[in-house]
């Protein structure tokens, strides 16, 4: 009999950080998420704080080990044949308690069986097992294009720079999801120039002051690396995604989309041959809530193309994005 596949995907996800009732803080987390049959694993899992390995804050080197664990490529790290699946948003303690299960390639298929509760070395399947979870039997090419997508070329890496932990731990799960590795300093001074030449380029916060950039552009130069430099336009991440895609672009010139500039109520496009483009709008308003608005998408003839943009889209303090296949641009309005 044909056995029965679950899919296996990966989704952005968050624990919220806040303030606890005895004054204690909870930290903030981003994470990828793992998206069995369509619904978040975590959700299937009882009244359940935890994170998974894939975290956006953690050192680039821990989470390329993570993802070499999960597609087998290194020893359990747990005896059994057993791998953290969810752990301690807090701390990384097995103390703390943890989701395992194992991880095992059968037949040309990958299958988690086995979830359990573990809070010592070795897991209790009979008390603390998850009865009514899997296992689950994932195609084994679907499984590994979901997590090789998290390996990151050579210089798909960002460094990203900025006051704002909390926007740039969401932009880098974000860019790991499209296959951009990112990892979050606050300067370069104890970065080895080694690293320093597998990235591709630096995305800096607004409140990064000059003095600030210029120690990294010094520390870059000085290790021989050629980077792009971004200027962050604002803390929406779908903005900053594209601000990175396009800096990290440097293929040959003649793309087919390559003007945009957002004035006096409209949008100026410039395409090189025939495409399909699509424009969406971001404002902040003054109770830095953001608003997002689709504002276009058709297939555009070679030339310059003006677009109506109406008042919303149009008003101060408001960002265009442009997407066609393989390019992506980004403009502010300008008065």
């Amino acid at each position: 009999m044909a056995a029965d596949y679950a899919t296996f995907g990966l989704a952005p996800a968050m624990r919220a950080g806040g303030v606890l009732a005895d004054g204690a803080y909870q930290v903030h987390r981003d994470f990828l998420d793992f998206i069995v049959d369509g619904r978040p694993l975590l959700f299937q899992l009882s009244d359940l704080d935890a994170v998974s390995p894939l975290a956006s804050d953690v050192p680039p080197a821990i989470f390329t080990a993570h993802v070499r664990s999960l597609l087998l490529e290194a020893e359990a790290p747990l005896s059994g044949g057993r791998y953290v699946i969810y752990g301690c948003p807090e701390c990384e303690g097995l103390e703390c308690g943890a989701v395992t299960a194992v991880i095992e390639e059968d037949e040309g298929d990958i299958v988690w069986r086995d979830f359990a509760w573990q809070t010592s070395e070795t897991a209790d399947l009979e008390r603390d097992g998850y009865h009514g979870i899997g296992p689950y039997r994932f195609r084994a090419e679907e499984y590994r294009t979901q997590l090789e997508r998290l390996r990151a070329p050579e210089r798909r890496r960002v460094l990203l720079i900025g006051a704002r932990v909390a926007v740039l731990a969401r932009l880098a799960a974000a860019l790991r999801t499209i296959g951009i590795g990112a990892e979050i300093a606050a300067d370069t001074a104890f970065v080895p120039p080694e690293e320093l030449r597998t990235y591709g380029a630096v995305i800096f916060g607004k409140a990064v002051r000059e003095r600030e950039r210029a120690a990294v552009r010094q520390a870059f130069s000085s290790a021989g690396a050629d980077v792009a430099y971004v200027d962050g336009l604002a803390p929406v991440i779908p903005l900053l995604v594209a601000q990175i895609e396009h800096a990290l672009d440097r293929g040959p010139l003649g793309r087919r989309l390559t003007g945009l500039l957002v004035a006096e109520g409209e949008a100026s496009v410039e395409v090189t041959s025939a495409c399909r483009v699509r424009l969406t709008a971001y404002r902040i308003d003054r109770l830095n809530r953001v608003h997002t608005q689709e504002v276009f998408d058709a297939v555009l003839e070679p030339g310059t193309h003006r677009i109506p943009l109406d008042a919303r889209a149009a008003k101060g303090g408001s960002f265009v994005v442009a997407r066609t296949t393989g390019s992506v641009l980004t403009a502010t309005r300008t008065r």
